[in-house]
Order: structure tokens, then C-alpha cells, then sequence
């Protein structure tokens, strides 16, 4: 998995935006459009103003055409013959318009130097977040941790995730998969994994980890119990604030004896964890 959003440690954030005129739910022109009037009036010729602003011949007079038949009223008008051959020209209407466009940009542009300068330094920091925050994955348990060791193999790589409040997730992926997303010692990543691969258990032998092969346990304590007609979501607050969401059956539920303030054990294999990467 993939996540495509801008990497603080490569680029500068700042906020950026686009003005546009609307008739109804019809765009009547951006800055683009503004661009191809404003190269019209100054050229006093459809084919320069194309070039001006890099579109072609036809793409020009089809933003024309479509910009006067928005705006209700003529924009560009084509004159044909006299001593100059004809040529094309803005309406009154079309001048006001790119005054009021530019007028409007003017304070866009102050809008977003202040609102730039009001987010202050954390920009970066709260960019990176609402990028974790957006992830849509059918996997219910999303997990944010820092990679602390890797321990490389000839066909499987096992990677360690360190998370927020001291816990770990290992993860098992081939090497080639490791290798194409980058992964390395102190590089941020994802951990997914379905609520249905989550086993819950219940220990009274303190924090020892138990012995099973599942490489991954959780100890936390039931936040809440949701039962179907079969199946129930138990979720497991973990230290740190983060939950983890297992699927187990309502059988198990009462033979486990889980309810709201119970401590309770989320395992799952570290060939259940798929890791992630932003791009």
C-alpha cells in the first residue's frame, strides 16, 4: 500500500489554492480561462493568445464559446474583414470580468499568506497526520510506528515496528517487497491487519508474553464489547491510546469472561501484519 501525499522531509509545506467563476454547477472560468481572455486582449488575436497560453486553436475558441454561453452574454467577439483583416476582441464585460478575477486572487493570495503564517511550523507536522488520518483500507486495525530494526533474510525480511506507548508489531514480508518500499531504521511506515486475524486470550501470569507462535501480543484493556448474532467486536485500548480491534465469536466472549475493564491479550502472526509506506 502506497500513500500518496507530499514528504515533509523533501519539500517546504505552505498552503496553496485556485479561484474560479461558477454559473450554477458549470465552471465558467479559472485562472486558466482568465489567462486565455486576458492574451485575447492584449493580442487582439485567438491564434496568439492559443499560443500564449499553450493550448491550441480549436481548444481556445471551445473555452470561448463556452465561457459566453455561461455567462449569458458575449465575452470574445470574432470581427471579420475591414483594413486589418478582422481580429478579436474582449467585450466590456469581459474586461470587468478579469479585473474582478485578478481583484479576487489579490486577496486570495493575502488569505493565504496570513493563514499560512497562523499555522506556523507544526504545518508540517499536522500535513503528515491528516495524510495517516485519510488512509481508506479495509483492514480495521491501522497502526503508526517508527521502523526499529530489520533483520534481513534470502526470502522473507522481519520488521520490527516500534509504536507510540512502547509496543511492537513484527511483520513478515519477502525481501523484495521490503526493499521496494524503502524500508530502513527510523523510516516511518503503517501496520494493517484485519480484525479477523486478531486472537484474544486471558492471562494471570503478569506481563510475561505467552507461549504460542504468534509473534505479536498486545496486553491492553476491553473498551467495549459489540455482539452480533454470532460474532462480536471486542476492542482492546493499548498504552498509548491506541485500540486494537479483534472479531471473535460470542462463545468465546463468555468463556473468556471479557467485558468493559477487563485486561486481555490481542495476538496475531507477524505474517498477518501488511506494512505501508508513504510515497
Amino acid at each position: 500500500m502506497t500513500i500518496e501525499h507530499p514528504d515533509p522531509a523533501r519539500d517546504a509545506l505552505g498552503l496553496g489554492g485556485s479561484v474560479w467563476f461558477q454559473a450554477g454547477t458549470q465552471t465558467l472560468g479559472g485562472a486558466a480561462r482568465i489567462a486565455l481572455l486576458a492574451a485575447i486582449g492584449e493580442t487582439g488575436s485567438i491564434t496568439s493568445a492559443a499560443k500564449a497560453v499553450g493550448i491550441s486553436y480549436k481548444g481556445a475558441w471551445d473555452a470561448v464559446d463556452t465561457m459566453n454561453n455561461l455567462a449569458g452574454e458575449p465575452l470574445v467577439v470574432r470581427s471579420t474583414g475591414g483594413k486589418g483583416g478582422g481580429g478579436t476582441t474582449l467585450t466590456p464585460r469581459a474586461m470587468k470580468l478579469i479585473e474582478t478575477f485578478r481583484a479576487i486572487e489579490r486577496e486570495h493570495r493575502r488569505f493565504l499568506e496570513r493563514a499560512g503564517a497562523a499555522i506556523g511550523e507544526g504545518f508540517a507536522r499536522d500535513w503528515d497526520l491528516i495524510g495517516r488520518i485519510g488512509v481508506k483500507t479495509s483492514a480495521r486495525n491501522q497502526f503508526y510506528g517508527t521502523v526499529s530494526a530489520i533483520e534481513r533474510g534470502t526470502v522473507n525480511d522481519e520488521v520490527s515496528l516500534a509504536l507510540p506507548g512502547g509496543h511492537t508489531i513484527v511483520a513478515v514480508l519477502t525481501h523484495e517487497s521490503a526493499e521496494a518500499l524503502g524500508l530502513a531504521v527510523g523510516a516511518a511506515a503503517f501496520a494493517l491487519i484485519k480484525a479477523s486475524w486478531v486472537v484474544l486470550l486471558v492471562a494471570d501470569d503478569g506481563d510475561s508474553p505467552l507461549k504460542l507462535s504468534a509473534r505479536n501480543q498486545l496486553r491492553g484493556t476491553v473498551q467495549g464489547v459489540k455482539r452480533g448474532a454470532v460474532n462480536a467486536e471486542v476492542s482492546l485500548g493499548l498504552a498509548g491510546g491506541a485500540v486494537v480491534t479483534a472479531v471473535v465469536t460470542n462463545g468465546s466472549i463468555d468463556m473468556l469472561g471479557l467485558q468493559e475493564g477487563a485486561s486481555a491479550i490481542a495476538a496475531f502472526k507477524a505474517s498477518s501484519v501488511i506494512l505501508g509506506v508513504k510515497d
